[in-house]
């Protein structure tokens, strides 16, 4: 019988089969039917013609797309690119894109078949071989078709709907191999499509231009007049026909103009800037106009098109009436309903607040965006009012803004409160016209947020205070009351002894501050504190040995005892011993000599800013100081450069929460040591990958080609592949993540510290080489700024029966809750293979036990009471119930198990911290066995919210 149309019955009745299967295995059954019988078609000696191919090659594809493998119909497909009908020709590109590895031996006769249709005169065919280059686009294909795409693109005898495909494949082309389109004669050639008439073609050469910009700006600096021209006539258009969005004229083309022009500074030309500033002056005119539509298409084109222009206005900096107006736009947004809106308002006028042309019309809306603290629920939108405050704040709104931030402070998420105390600190300081004021802003952030004082904070204050007379009692008399509260922060205990170390001879007069009491209220803060605390203290001591010589023998009575003498902390031991020899041996002239006020320290610029900067990912431009303001050098901030921290060993670990490693202008203790304080390096957020069809996208950074990538956002893993992966949670840090026929998986990895090493082995089992073998490494968003993650790439060809090793380095920034995935894609005999799997890269892997005694380990739990800090879950033990089993994975897990502390000897009771690059996160664990019910009560604290949860449930799946 005839055939008649082309609707592939064969195929829809597949289809429909494998619908109506009742289960998995019926499925499987009916597929592997279907294949065998495509095999036997396509190796029978009857020659299947077009029609044919393309029903079966489209079969094969559904299969592969329900992900069962395929290893065969390739070469089919690559006849169907023959073909001259446009259906056949399309089913063979799909396959080709979808299926086909760039190390397929068929690759060659792929390209060619590309090459033939670009030479077509079919703009069908074309458009065809352009798409499938745009997605499957090699730098081997970039260099064979390289020269052909641009010559379509700038052909006038090219239509505009292939015009339209070529930008955007040689934009793909250029991401591959850049060094190959950035020629000058290319450039005057690409720059002229912004004239075309079609606005399609220009939509899209923006993209292509922006992109090209970047490498070469000086090559398209001709674009900038053409692209003012065309801007102007879309905004000054009302009808543009089929470019017309809910009354919006291009919207996305005008998106595009507008952020081109701010890859340049403000045209030179005046008839151009005079032009460009109509156009401006337009839209910001239009942004008052009643709606045209109450759909929200059209609010949204005309609120992108506004906002684009804004950020524009702000790049070029230079015309206060449009900035002005410009501020009182966003001011009307920041009491809209829509959250996107309002969060982008905020951002807006953050950028205006740091221009002296802007600033005062953005002050006038102060109140608003402290109302914005206040009560809005978006926890993003509350973070760019922060970042305003800071950014408008003066000498005049010094002292309401601190408070208003101080107050939010307390309510403040956990997430933001590091760097909303930076912010506090550097205000504070920068601004203090009464530096009393500023010591009692400083000590109100240790009360409020102790645990999120970076120890900059602390060693800003303690240098100031050195370096300024007039405020040194009152300094000290503060710090004392202060450290007479009933709950007084570790960070609380430094300031005081360091200054009291200092300056506590000028409160002594007063009997209530007497040298005994300072001194007895010291030492009774000294065994509930971290070693590096007890540093610190135990250098105050010798310091009121020199300041009060009538309470010397208190002092070195504490310096002699055992506990210190004898302390398992070598540094203890240390300085306990050299001062109480000290104190022993020398003369009070030589005493006083060594135990010298320390000297003031040189005005340099703050490490608070650098901090700061590391830590906020919207850090506004600093504005600099009016000329004839002094406020900058009397504070000691400068805003121009970054300290370099030095570099030494990380001290013992504790359970309070540490920043590690010693910036330059941290205080020194009698000349013996600096405090320990390590800055950590800026977290480096991997590239995301590239959109090429993002109309309003750019060229994505370089990558460098022999790093792997690592790409923000997790997918889809099947679990059940890896049944013993629990194993290496508590167990081991050796094994094999994953076996099968093709290929065998292993892993090796070695943790010190906050740095992680895995050795990750890849051993083909086949008989055949795994071709174009690549791998990728998968973070979650929310543990991207915890984790930071780089490997090494890998041989794409894996010969049969060899091996090949994978090198992947870990730091760990913060506790991060979800383990990275790696996807592996190759190929084998043909058949493309791809699985994801779970890294044993587990938050406990970069955890140390510590040990401490009985009352050290009660005092410490009751102090971590809040709720935020607890996790307690009930669950049924999978695994024998035997004490030294569970006593050895709780170890393994990275638990000190503490012997004798709980008064059950069924209970286990451990400690520990999870080492961090910024901190140090002291972690409690109390296991609770029931072997009569089978079930365990596990509790874990933490001085880090959010911790307990993620230890709890981590151990609990090894139990």
């Amino acid at each position: 019988m005839p055939r008649t149309g082309d609707s592939m019955r064969g195929l829809a009745v597949f289809i429909a089969d494998i619908r109506n299967c009742k289960s998995r295995e019926q499925e499987k059954k009916r597929i592997n039917k279907e294949l065998a019988n495509i095999r036997s078609k396509f190796k029978g000696d009857k020659q299947l013609d077009g029609y044919q191919k393309k029903k079966y090659v489209c079969k094969l594809l559904f299969i592969f797309l329900l992900g069962n493998d395929v290893d065969f119909g390739h070469m089919e497909a690559v006849d169907l690119l023959a073909s001259n009908k446009y259906t056949e020709k399309q089913i063979g590109y799909l396959f080709i894109s979808v299926m086909m590895h760039h190390s397929n031996d068929l690759y060659k006769l792929v390209i060619q078949a590309i090459k033939n249709d670009l030479s077509s005169k079919d703009p069908v065919h074309i458009c065809l071989a352009l798409t499938c280059i745009a997605n499957i686009g090699t730098p081997e294909m970039a260099e064979e078709i390289g020269d052909e795409v641009p010559k379509i693109l700038t052909s006038p005898d090219t239509l505009h709907g292939v015009k339209k495909c070529a930008a955007l494949c040689l934009l793909r082309l250029f991401e591959l191999k850049s060094d190959k389109f950035t020629h000058t004669e290319l450039s005057s050639r690409l720059i002229a499509l912004l004239s075309d008439q079609h606005l399609g073609v220009v939509t899209s050469a923006c993209s292509l231009i922006q992109a090209l910009v970047t490498f070469t700006p000086g090559d398209y600096k001709g674009c900038v007049s053409l692209a003012v021209s065309r801007l102007s006539r879309i905004v000054s258009s009302t009808d543009l026909k089929d470019y017309m969005y809910y009354f919006i004229a291009a919207p996305w083309l005008s998106v595009k103009l507008l952020r081109l022009l701010q890859s340049y500074s403000q045209p030179e030309d005046g008839a151009v800037y005079e032009r460009l500033k109509e156009s401006l002056e337009t839209i910001l005119n239009r942004a008052t106009d009643p709606p045209k539509s109450k759909k929200i298409q059209h609010t949204n084109a005309k609120n992108a098109v506004l906002f684009e222009a804004i950020s524009l206005i702000i790049h070029y900096d230079s015309d206060a009436a449009l900035m002005v107006r410009s501020c009182n736009l966003l001011g009307g947004f920041l009491n809209s309903k829509e959250t996107n809106l309002r969060y982008l308002a905020l951002e807006s006028l953050t950028k205006l607040a740091v221009s002296d042309f802007s600033r005062k019309a953005v002050m006038k809306h102060q109140e608003t965006v402290v109302q914005a603290l206040k009560n809005e629920r978006d926890l993003s939108v509350r973070q760019r009012a922060v970042d305003l405050l800071y950014a408008m704040c003066d000498r005049e709104q010094a002292e309401e803004i601190v408070g208003e931030l101080l107050a939010y402070l307390e309510k403040a998420d956990y997430s933001i409160r590091e760097e909303l105390v930076l912010k506090i600190a550097i205000l504070a300081e920068k601004f203090a016209q009464d530096y009393k004021w500023y010591v009692d802003v400083v000590l109100n952030l240790i009360r409020i947020a102790g645990d999120y004082i970076a120890d900059e904070v602390w060693y800003r204050v303690t240098q100031i205070v050195i370096n300024r007379d007039d405020i040194q009692a009152y300094a000290a008399k503060t710090v004392f009351e202060a450290l007479q509260a009933p709950t007084c922060h570790e960070n609380m205990v430094k300031v005081g002894a360091y200054i009291l170390g200092e300056f506590g001879n000028l409160i002594a007069g007063d009997e209530r501050s007497g040298p005994i009491v300072q001194f007895k209220l010291l030492h009774s803060m000294f065994h509930l504190c971290s070693n590096q605390t007890k540093y610190i203290l135990l250098s105050t001591y010798i310091k009121l040995i020199n300041l009060f010589p009538e309470i010397k023998g208190d002092i070195e009575e504490v310096l002699g005892n055992d506990n210190q003498l004898r302390n398992s902390d070598a540094e203890i031991q240390q300085r306990a011993m050299e001062y109480t020899k000290l104190s022993q041996i020398a003369s009070s002239d030589l005493l006083a000599t060594v135990l010298e006020e320390m000297p003031q320290f040189t005005e340099r610029e703050s490490s608070l800013l650098a901090k700061l900067k590391r830590k906020s990912n919207t850090m506004v431009k600093e504005r600099e100081v009016p000329e004839g303001d002094n406020t900058s050098t009397q504070n000691g901030i400068t805003l121009s450069a970054v300290e370099e921290p030095c570099t030494i060993p990380t001290p013992d670990v504790n359970l309070v929460e540490l920043e590690s490693g010693t910036p330059e202008d941290s205080p020194v203790l009698n000349n013996h040591t600096t405090l320990p304080l390590a800055q950590p390096a800026p977290v480096t957020a991997p590239a995301a990958e590239p959109s090429l069809l993002d109309m309003f996208g750019g060229a994505p950074p370089a990558q460098d080609p022999t790093k792997v990538q690592v790409v923000t956002g997790l997918i889809e893993c099947n679990e059940a592949s890896q049944p013993n992966f629990n194993a290496f949670i508590c167990s081991r840090n050796n094994g094999i993540l994953f076996e099968n026929d093709i290929i065998q998986i292993g892993v090796k990895s070695e943790f010190t510290g906050v740095l992680g090493k895995l050795q990750v082995f890849y051993g083909n089992k086949s008989p055949l080489p795994l071709q174009g073998f690549t791998t990728t490494l998968y973070i979650s968003a929310a543990d991207e700024p915890c984790l930071r993650l780089e490997g090494q790439r890998v041989a794409q060809l894996i010969a049969a029966g060899a091996q090949i090793p994978q090198t992947i380095k870990a730091t760990a920034v913060s506790a991060f809750a979800e383990c990275p995935l790696i996807q592996i894609s190759f190929s084998a005999a043909g058949s493309a293979q791809n699985m994801v799997l779970r890294l044993p890269l587990l938050v406990n892997k970069f955890f140390r036990g510590t040990s401490m005694a009985a009352a050290d380990f009660f005092v410490r739990w009751k102090n971590l009471s809040l709720p935020a800090q607890e996790c307690q879950k009930v669950f049924k033990a999978s695994k024998p119930m035997d004490n030294d089993l569970v006593k050895g994975k709780v170890n393994g897990f990275g638990f000190q198990v503490l012997d004798g502390v709980d008064p059950k000897p069924d209970n286990l009771v451990g400690a520990g911290i999870v080492m961090c690059e910024g901190s140090q996160i002291g972690c409690l664990l109390r296991l609770e066995p029931s072997k009569a019910a089978l079930m365990y009560r596990m509790t874990v604290r933490s001085s880090r919210e959010g911790v307990p949860e993620l230890l709890v449930n981590l151990l609990a799946q090894d139990l």
